[in-house]
């Protein structure tokens, strides 16, 4: 595992759950305002797998759970080894992940290896390419949401309300998810830039309006009744 990060304990990133967070390197999105842009590419100082079992071996008695983000895990080869060395140390796992790759997510699934899934949905599908400044096939997310919405693991959506995102585009999500456990729409905190998007674009993202209360309060009254709990986050 490639693991350009890795958090001691949380109490925010698995819910109800005391977490430490593993994140690797390397994705294949390149959002303009990513958080983890540091992690986009394989320059990153790495950290030994040892380190990390040498901590959850020392840490059952504070640590619930573990929670492997990026970067983007599903693009990790042996992703599927290290959730089995985590389980046999009896930890609750969550992945973080952009649904790029059905059939792995379908795999580690299917095969027990995770308890929770974080899947986020960047845009809706139509406007994937402007979003994740990448040409990617949708074909794949749209059968990882599909996967999840018929699945039984716990699971949330989650979206980044980027100023690049309208009212209706996110309406077109809540209606692509709809009958979701937990969907989560998170203000955009343009205090985090990915220059590797190219100051030109960044530019002209920073120069659209953010959104405020009165679009996040007419989102809330259309997902009633779509979504079974819809959470925002870091709207006044």
């Amino acid at each position: 595992m490639q693991i350009g990060g890795f958090v001691k304990n949380s109490f925010v990133d698995y819910p109800g759950l005391i977490s430490c967070c593993v994140f690797v390197v390397g994705c294949n999105f390149n959002c303009w305002y990513c958080h983890n842009s540091h992690l986009l590419k394989d320059n990153n100082t790495l950290i030994d797998e040892k380190t990390i079992f040498e901590f959850l071996s020392s840490h059952k008695s504070f640590i619930d759970a573990v929670v492997v983000s990026g970067g983007e895990p599903t693009l990790q080869k042996d992703l599927k080894e290290f959730l089995q060395k985590i389980k046999v140390l009896n930890y609750k796992i969550k992945l973080d992940t952009n649904g790029s790759d059905y059939k792995v997510l379908k795999d580690i699934v299917e095969s027990g290896l995770v308890d929770y899934v974080a899947m986020d949905i960047k845009a809706p599908l139509t406007k994937y390419k402007d979003i994740v400044c990448q040409n990617i096939d949708v074909t794949n997310v749209h059968m990882s949401i599909s996967y999840l919405l018929n699945s039984k693991i716990d699971y949330e959506f989650r979206t980044t309300f980027s100023s690049d995102l309208t009212v209706d585009d996110i309406k077109q999500i809540i209606n692509t998810i709809q009958g979701a456990k937990n969907y989560s729409l998170q203000k955009c905190r343009v205090e985090f830039l990915n220059k590797n998007v190219g100051e030109a674009k960044l530019k002209t993202k920073l120069g659209l309006k953010e959104h405020g209360k009165q679009e996040v309060d007419e989102l809330l009254i259309f997902a009633k009744n779509k979504v079974k709990n819809f959470v925002v986050k870091g709207f006044a």
